[in-house]
């Protein structure tokens, strides 16, 4: 069993930062990607950054030049710095991650989501 949990959410005014993190836990042999999605009410779920076991990242054109997508992979552990946030980023952020675990079964796990809200 994988558990990922989400930390760092919360309320900012425009303009403001936040740093989310999200841990990687149990029967865990390696983990692949590991990335960030979000949802906003009455929207559809979707990828703000991901970040492969080698670094390499993809960003929404959205959070471009002001998101910042980071890993530990010794703690699998993976992060997201957001500044300069916009009301628009407003939305419940979702940690994932592709995991293979002990046994040999690889598959994607999800946080909980932790809730952003950027408003004045």
């Amino acid at each position: 069993q994988v558990t990922l949990v989400e930390s760092g959410g919360g309320l900012v005014q425009p303009g403001g930062s936040l740093r989310l993190s999200c841990a990687a836990s149990g029967s865990i042999f390696s983990i692949d990607v590991m990335g960030w999605y979000r949802q906003a009410p009455g929207k559809q779920r979707e990828l703000v950054a991901a970040i492969t076991s080698g670094g390499r990242t993809n960003y929404a054109d959205s959070v471009k030049g002001r998101f910042t997508i980071s890993r530990d992979n010794a703690a699998n552990t993976v992060y997201l710095q957001m500044n300069s946030l916009k009301p628009e980023d407003t939305a419940v952020y979702y940690c994932n991650a592709e995991v293979l675990v002990v046994g040999g079964m690889l598959g994607p796990y999800w946080g909980q989501g932790t809730q952003v809200t950027v408003s004045s």
